[in-house]
């Protein structure tokens, strides 16, 4: 796990000082994603540079610096991330004899053979892994930019002026001196939308994130109309082909194939030469993890949990009768309200765009735990997406398939009348989705914290996004099986996989996800939705697979989510620091938010009226962000 950024163009080539003042001052803002080692490469003629923070895991000396060259002397690469199957790569590339005099063992070196003997798009397909790279090719002058098939690790990208800049965070971007580029006010009004900016938007007009699965090839005077990324992996099309072959075994071979599946993720992803440990809440997800990596680990593996102190919010308890059960070498923590609330000066800081995801609190507090022992946390995410563990998997068919069968024109006067009614926060979602106009318009209702953010943001207009682009989604069977895939491609990408990696980054801490190993992914979609969801209880075969490591009565109970009190801080601790970022005056002056629209969602939230938390807790994000810039 490291940092990246680079830039071409828009230098001054006969002065290679300005160039080297610049990479230092790129790769200064990556710091926290690796202090162990800096490295920066450029070639002035063409304006060209690239730096690298490193975060050492594998191969810890020096043969793992970079930029690091090609053994033929005509690649460059930098990059962020792990592949797990380096070593059978190796293998390969020795059987067809087109290894190298190989320098050490890391995988950035292994990529880089691979690039150099296969090209693109056959060494990506290749691996087994997360990363962001970029690639400098001497001979044709090209740049490659790549991302993992998941978008477990980012790579945000684009011109400001007739510079091209890249890297894994938008303040490395920042860090170059021709960055101007302006706020994105459609994208602002997704923020308010869902919490977060989905890909391939960003804060920022004319930078974006480079799609999951994907690779961009840039050649010398090219701007962003003349290139295009291009998928290597496709979630649809895995989802497509998952359904057109489903798996037709019993269930207990499932079972066993899940398991094997899994498990084979697990092992590769422990491998490391520096301490390893693992993210345990008690949950389904976690746990497994957990279980499979003691089964193969000859030594107790090192978990970690954090409990809060708020009753309702805290499932450390759990998470410590799994560790006892299975014996791993446990840590947990207790935290208070005011031990997250410390963190909010921060969090714009952490994330380099606005992001309003409140279980950024408890993620970044168990992250500094676990760095004070290990390097590499193993987490659960993925499980929910892939085999039907979100609430609205069960209840939305349900209360869909009985809102249909009103009128439409009916359902619409009975949202007008009712949307203005002091009603209990479920009743006020459900007269939310009342006007859909189909089962996808409903669950993007539901999904929704500003159904209409345009209104709150002053000039914005509504940007497509996959949950409301047809023509991205897949040929699915089931209402359930479009619900996970979207999540799957948006949810999980843009927000659960971002949470994770700023609040580990920030800590110089490394996460790998087995769960989200595209070979599990790929067989998660040839499971049966029956295998998924059953009598109103999701990822059924997971929780099979589970039970042979864990007692059934140890996980069997209701989930609490990695969620904090969002609303009842911003009524009480939060109040003041919220009243500052809201003021009406400000709200006027900087312009972007209608002042009116704002003030009414926080005063309704103070008085009791419904629970605008999450609404105003995006709104306060922006508003943070927007002072330390």
């Amino acid at each position: 796990m490291c940092g990246f950024a680079g830039f071409w163009g828009g230098v001054d080539q006969e002065c290679p000082s300005t160039t080297s003042l610049l990479l230092d001052t790129m790769v200064r803002s990556l710091d926290h994603r690796g202090p162990d080692d800096r490295g920066a490469w450029s070639d002035e003629s063409l304006g060209i540079g690239l730096v690298h923070a490193r975060l050492s895991i594998v191969d810890l000396s020096s043969a793992g610096h970079q930029p690091m060259e090609s053994d033929c002397g005509r690649l460059v690469i930098v990059f962020n991330g792990e592949v797990y199957n380096h070593c059978e790569l190796r293998a390969r590339l020795e059987a067809q004899g087109n290894a190298p005099a190989w320098r050490g063992h890391s995988d950035t070196e292994t990529l880089l053979a691979c690039f150099s003997a296969w090209g693109i798009e056959q060494t990506l397909s290749a691996t087994v892994g997360m990363f962001a790279l970029a690639l400098w090719s001497k001979n044709d002058q090209r740049l490659t930019l790549a991302r993992d098939r998941l978008g477990e690790k980012p790579l945000y990208w684009g011109w400001s002026g007739n510079t091209l800049l890249f890297g894994s965070e938008l303040k490395a971007l920042k860090a170059h001196p021709n960055f101007n580029a302006q706020v994105d006010r459609n994208a602002l009004a997704l923020l308010l939308r869902y919490n977060y900016v989905p890909a391939p938007h960003t804060i920022y007009q004319g930078i974006e994130k480079l799609p999951a699965g994907s690779y961009v090839q840039i050649g010398k005077g090219q701007c962003r109309g003349d290139v295009q990324p291009k998928a290597y992996w496709q979630l649809k099309q895995a989802f497509e082909q998952g359904v057109a072959n489903p798996f037709s075994g019993t269930e207990q071979e499932a079972v066993d194939l899940l398991e094997q599946t899994i498990s084979r993720a697990v092992s590769g992803q422990m491998l490391a030469d520096v301490p390893l440990g693992a993210f345990l809440s008690g949950g389904v997800d976690s746990s497994t993890v957990v279980a499979l990596m003691q089964q193969q680990s000859k030594q107790p593996v090192r978990t970690f949990a954090i409990g809060f102190d708020e009753p309702g919010y805290n499932e450390a308890e759990y998470a410590g009768e799994v560790a006892r059960h299975l014996k791993t070498d446990h840590t947990e923590l207790y935290v208070s309200a005011q031990d997250a609330l410390d963190l909010v000066p921060h969090l714009p800081e952490i994330y380099c765009e606005p992001f309003a995801d409140s279980s950024q609190f408890p993620t970044f507090l168990v992250s500094r735990m676990a760095k004070e022992h290990v390097t590499v946390a193993l987490s659960g995410d993925g499980g929910d997406e892939l085999f039907g563990g979100y609430n609205p998997y069960q209840f939305a068919p349900r209360v869909w398939g009985q809102l249909k069968h009103l009128p439409l024109p009916l359902r619409e006067i009975a949202s007008r009348v009712l949307c203005g009614l002091p009603l209990p926060d479920k009743l006020t979602k459900l007269v939310g989705v009342l006007p859909a106009r189909d089962r996808e318009q409903f669950y993007q209702i539901l999904i929704s914290h500003w159904t209409n953010p345009e209104t709150a943001v002053i000039g914005a207009q509504a940007l497509p996004t996959l949950v409301d682009s047809s023509e991205l989604w897949p040929k699915t069977d089931t209402y359930e099986h479009w619900m996970m895939v979207m999540d799957a491609g948006q949810y999980m990408a843009d927000d659960i996989l971002v949470k994770v990696d700023r609040a580990a980054m920030a800590n110089s801490l490394e996460t790998r996800v087995p769960l989200l190993d595209h070979r599990v992914v790929e067989l998660a979609w040839q499971m049966p939705m029956n295998l998924k969801i059953r009598e109103g209880v999701g990822k059924w075969v997971l929780r099979e697979l589970l039970y042979r490591h864990v007692p059934k009565e140890m996980i069997e109970r209701p989930k609490k989510g990695f969620s904090v009190p969002l609303g009842q801080w911003l009524r009480g601790p939060l109040r003041d620091w919220a009243e500052a970022l809201l003021c009406e005056r400000r709200l006027a002056a900087e312009g972007y938010f209608v002042p009116g629209v704002v003030r009414r969602a926080w005063a309704d939230h103070l008085r009791g009226k419904s629970d605008h938390g999450r609404k105003l807790w995006s709104i306060l994000m922006f508003q943070a962000w927007l002072e330390k810039q």
